[in-house]
C-alpha cells in the first residue's frame, strides 16, 4: 500500500470518523479547518486560515407531515441552506405539484400562492424562473431532486444572491419516492415547522503555500472543500478533496520547483461556492496577474465509476493535462462545459484556466450525492491516490515549464458564459 494512499485515508477518517458533519460557520467546519492546517504545517511553515462572514445553517428542528387517506403521516425532510425557517411556528397549505421543465413555461403562476409546492426539480439555475416563484409566494417549497430518484431526502441550498436579491421563502429536501407517493395517494396537504434557520458566523480557508525558486513566474493553485451539506459526513464531498490538498503538499515539497504552489481548502463550498469566492475576490489582483492554473479535486472519490474532468483552457492545456494523466494510467471522460459549482469556477471568473476532477458512478453524478451515506466506505483510495499522484506530476510541469504562453487564457466563448453566470449567480 502507498504512502499516499494510507494518507489519504487517515485524513478522511479524521475529518468523517473523527470530526464529522462540517457545515460552513459551524464548530465542525473550524476543526476541520484546524486539523488540516496543522497536517499541511508538517510540509510547509506558510500555512494560515483566512476567514470571511458566512450564514451558518443553524437549525435545531424541522418537521414535515402529509395528510394521506385522512391521516398525518410524518416524513424526512432538510431545510435548505440560505431558507428562512417558521420560527417554530406550524404552516399548513393545500399540496401542488410543479415540474420545472415544463412550469416555468407557464405565463402565471399564482395557482402557487399560498400552496406547498412539490417543486420536482432543486436547482432553479435561471434568475428570472427564481424571481417568479418568490413572486407567487408558495407557503412553503418541498424540493425533489429528480437526478437521483430514491428513498433518502438529499440536503442543499438556494443560490445565495438569488435569496438575497429576491428573498426566499422555507424551502426543504424530500425523498423522491416520498413524493411519488403522496401523488400516489393523492395527498392533499402537507404541514411543516422549522426552528432555527440561520445566524451570522464565519468560513474558513486553508491557504499553505510552498514558494517557488521565482517569486514573479507565477502561482498554480489547487483545492477542495472541507465544508458538507447537513446531516452527511461528506467523504466523497468532500473529505478527499481536502485529503488531496494534504497530499500534494507532501509530494510537492519534495523538491524547489520554479513557480509558487498555493493549496487551499475551501470551506462553504456547499453554499454556491462561496469560501473559494470571497478568497478570490479577496485577491483578485494578485490571482489575476500571477494565476496560472487551477486543479480542483471534489468528489473524485468513489470505488467504482470513471473520471469526468472538466477543463476550462486553451487546447495545448487541454493536450498536456491528457497527455499527463494518461502517462500515469489515469484515463477519463473530457468535457469543457462551464459548471459554476466548483471551488473552481471563481478562479475561471479571474482569468485563471483549471481543471476540475470528478469521479461519477451513475450518469448524473454519485449515488449517494449529499446524503447521510455518503461515508468513507465509499471511498477507492488506491485510485484517488493515482488521481493525486498524477495531478502532481502535471502541476509539476506547469510549475517549471519555461514558456507559459501556450497554457494561458480560457477561451473566449467559455470566458463569455463565465463572465455572465459569475455576475447574476455570484452577486453574493
Amino acid at each position: 500500500m502507498s504512502t499516499t494512499v494510507i494518507n489519504l485515508e487517515k485524513h478522511v477518517r479524521a475529518l468523517t470518523d473523527d470530526i464529522g458533519v462540517r457545515l460552513a460557520g459551524s464548530d465542525g467546519e473550524r476543526r476541520a479547518a484546524e486539523y488540516l492546517r496543522d497536517e499541511c504545517l508538517k510540509y510547509s511553515p506558510h500555512v494560515t486560515i483566512e476567514e470571511f462572514p458566512v450564514n451558518e445553517r443553524a437549525v435545531t428542528y424541522e418537521h414535515l407531515e402529509v395528510e394521506i387517506n385522512g391521516e398525518w403521516k410524518c416524513f424526512p425532510c432538510s431545510l435548505f441552506s440560505s431558507a428562512p425557517s417558521t420560527d417554530g411556528k406550524t404552516v399548513e397549505a393545500e399540496i401542488v405539484y410543479f415540474d420545472t421543465a415544463t412550469g416555468y413555461q407557464r405565463k402565471d403562476l399564482s395557482f402557487l400562492t399560498g400552496k406547498a409546492v412539490v417543486h420536482l426539480g432543486c436547482h432553479i439555475e435561471n434568475e428570472d424562473n427564481y424571481r417568479r416563484l418568490m413572486e407567487a409566494a408558495p407557503a412553503f417549497i418541498l424540493f425533489v431532486d429528480t437526478r437521483y430518484p430514491g428513498v433518502v431526502q438529499l440536503a442543499d441550498g438556494l443560490f445565495p444572491a438569488y435569496a438575497k436579491k429576491f428573498g426566499a421563502r422555507p424551502s426543504l429536501n424530500v425523498a423522491y419516492m416520498d413524493a411519488w407517493n403522496w401523488l400516489k395517494a393523492k395527498a392533499p396537504r402537507a404541514k411543516i415547522c422549522i426552528e432555527g434557520g440561520t445566524r451570522k458566523s464565519t468560513t474558513t480557508v486553508v491557504v499553505c503555500e510552498i514558494p517557488g525558486t521565482d517569486p514573479d513566474s507565477g502561482i498554480i493553485y489547487a483545492g477542495g472543500h472541507h465544508d458538507t451539506q447537513a446531516g452527511t459526513v461528506g467523504a466523497d464531498d468532500n473529505a478527499i478533496g481536502s485529503a488531496a490538498i494534504v497530499e500534494m503538499a507532501r509530494l510537492l515539497s519534495k523538491k524547489p520547483h520554479k513557480r509558487t504552489f498555493r493549496l487551499c481548502s475551501f470551506g462553504a463550498e456547499e453554499q454556491l461556492s462561496y469560501g473559494s469566492a470571497c478568497y478570490v475576490r479577496a485577491h483578485w489582483e494578485e490571482i489575476s496577474e500571477k494565476g496560472v492554473f487551477m486543479c480542483n479535486f471534489d468528489s473524485f472519490g468513489s470505488a467504482m465509476g470513471w473520471g469526468e474532468f472538466t477543463v476550462n483552457g486553451s487546447d495545448a492545456l487541454r493536450k498536456l493535462i491528457k497527455e499527463t494523466y494518461n502517462e500515469n494510467d489515469v484515463y477519463y471522460v473530457e468535457t469543457t462545459a462551464v459548471c459554476p459549482y466548483t471551488d473552481q469556477f471563481p478562479f475561471a471568473a479571474c482569468g485563471v484556466p483549471g481543471i476540475w476532477l470528478l469521479r461519477k458512478n451513475c450518469p448524473l453524478g454519485l449515488f449517494y450525492h449529499h446524503r447521510f451515506d455518503n461515508t468513507p466506505d465509499k471511498i477507492g483510495f488506491d485510485t484517488a491516490a493515482q488521481y493525486v499522484e498524477a495531478s502532481a506530476k502535471l502541476v509539476e510541469k506547469l510549475a517549471d515549464v519555461e514558456d507559459l504562453s501556450p497554457y494561458h487564457g480560457i477561451p473566449a466563448d467559455q470566458m463569455k458564459e463565465i463572465d455572465h453566470l459569475y455576475s447574476t449567480v455570484y452577486a453574493f
